[in-house]
């Protein structure tokens, strides 16, 4: 037993066995039905390249935020949607549509 544990851990069979054949098929299931969530940390990485670099825009759609002038939402929804707490929104642009709603909001952050 300990002899077939031990061709197993170190590979030692040929190519042309079927022993390999079975290796390889296992390595492949366990590639294909491995949970994407074992392999998460959990901490995702800030989507802005580079915080202290040039002013950046994101659009924020107008049903996530009630009006422009609600700074702190539209900081909370920004950093939210970029993962980054250092997120600051220097200013915001309403988005209005054919019908003079608005649709959404262009939001500068750096």
């Amino acid at each position: 037993m300990l002899g077939l544990l031990k061709k197993l851990f170190f590979w030692n069979y040929e190519r042309n066995t079927w022993q390999w054949d079975v290796l390889c098929v296992v390595i492949l299931i366990f590639i294909f039905l491995t949970p994407k969530s074992w392999f998460e940390n959990g901490e995702r990485p800030c989507r802005i390249e580079h915080q202290n670099a040039a002013v950046s825009t994101v659009l924020v759609g107008a049903e996530l935020v009630e009006n422009a002038e609600d700074k702190p939402r539209i900081q909370q929804l920004v950093r939210s949607m970029t993962n980054c707490t250092k997120v600051e929104v220097l200013q915001v642009r309403t988005v209005t549509g054919v019908n003079g709603k608005p649709t959404g909001y262009e939001v500068d952050i750096r």
